[in-house]
């Protein structure tokens, strides 16, 4: 469509930078300054500031026992997920992973053979995942949990008690903890964000995290995972970590600068998420329209900038998420993603990218609008 000429509003994609957001000058700076300092490899695992400066932040946060070198810097959270996989993972291993969930976690699983298994979160519950559905699902081929708190798609912030149930499932059956936590500086509405690996110091854990979207770096593929839990209980898989490490030299290194000045300016990040700021006021916005739309229900983001709205279905003609999608694309030129490319099925939603100014935001639900008024059945 942009190749005619078309113009396509983007509401599929979490990338900051498109949308005006600009890096903090404490990155910049911090690049500027240090950029020799790049030049050549650097440990497999990562510079050693950065590994300092992860592990500081980590302890802040409430991990214990664990040290900079627990820490693997790379590029970005999806190469340390699929290194992190390919060593737990073998064939026919299954790990729980959430529905609705991010395609970076099941598509890992696959290409290392093993079987995603998907519990549910509930809707009704804010999100949160339903613990009942993950003890089921637990078999003698389980090797894993993942959690990804804050939630993509829905904007979700779990509950500390929800985090304990999920941890003590780990613990009776002894399965690794994986909690993908890169949107844990993004929490609005004065809501606390609690670490998993902190809420279980006994349970193995691997905690994933980085700068894309917090410090507006995406295209900087700066992320780290980072081991906790008891001494020697991943070291199996913390070597497998390394030799991957290794295959690769070291992660992009100029990235590598920037993570001590970043990790040691919170402001920066505050103020997109305080009333005034931009995620906060964009937010808000494509709320206070979607509540003016009848038939389509939501639950409040709480985190990040996502929304993952549901349609009554038995209300509209389409034949299922895919279709509005589609035809919302090329009547409306927005494109969102359908509830299925995050491995939902249980009803009609869709995904909604909370990035453009308000005033963007606020044109293209009602766009939504007009566009379910003319699909009412």
């Amino acid at each position: 469509m942009e190749a005619q000429g078309i113009p396509v509003l983007k509401l599929n994609t979490g990338n900051p930078a498109r949308f005006g957001f600009r890096l903090p000058e404490s990155v910049r700076s911090a690049l500027q300054d240090h950029i020799d300092e790049a030049v050549p490899y650097c440990d497999v695992r990562g510079m050693q500031a950065a590994r300092d400066a992860i592990c500081a932040y980590h302890l802040g946060r409430g991990l214990q026992g664990m040290t900079a070198d627990d820490v693997f810097i790379c590029n970005g959270v999806s190469e340390a997920a699929s290194m992190l996989v390919s060593a737990l993972v073998g064939t026919g291993d299954e790990v729980l992973l959430p529905s609705p969930c991010y395609s970076l976690w099941s598509n890992n699983v696959f290409l290392c053979g093993g079987q995603p298994v998907f519990y549910r979160c509930d809707p009704e519950n804010g999100w949160n995942p339903d613990v009942e559905d993950i003890r089921a699902k637990v078999t003698s081929r389980t090797k894993a949990i993942l959690v990804i708190n804050p939630n993509n798609p829905t904007g979700a912030v779990y509950s500390r008690e929800i985090l304990l149930e999920i941890a003590e499932i780990a613990r009776q059956n002894g399965l690794v903890l994986l909690s993908d936590e890169i949107y844990d500086r993004l929490v609005m509405d004065g809501l606390e964000h609690n670490s998993t690996a902190a809420l279980a110091p006994d349970v193995p854990c691997v905690t994933f995290n980085g700068l894309s979207k917090s410090h507006i770096v995406c295209g900087f593929r700066c992320g780290w995972m980072v081991f906790s839990g008891p001494r020697g209980a991943l070291d199996e898989v913390q070597y497998g970590v390394m030799q991957l490490a290794a295959m690769r030299l070291c992660g992009n290194a100029l990235t590598q600068l920037v993570i001590p000045g970043a990790l040691a300016d919170p402001e920066s990040t505050r103020e997109m998420i305080l009333p005034g700021g931009r995620l906060y006021e964009q937010r808000n916005a494509t709320m206070a329209a979607l509540d003016k739309i009848p038939g389509v229900t939501y639950r409040p983001c709480r985190a990040a900038f996502y929304l993952f709205p549901g349609l009554e279905k038995e209300r509209f003609d389409f034949v299922d998420a895919q279709d509005f999608a589609m035809q919302f694309l090329h009547e409306k030129k927005v494109l969102v993603i359908p509830g299925q490319g995050f491995d939902w099925h249980e009803d009609l939603r869709f995904r909604v990218v909370m990035l453009p100014e308000p005033p963007v935001l606020k044109k293209a639900m009602e766009d939504l609008g007009d566009f379910l008024t003319e699909h009412t059945r």
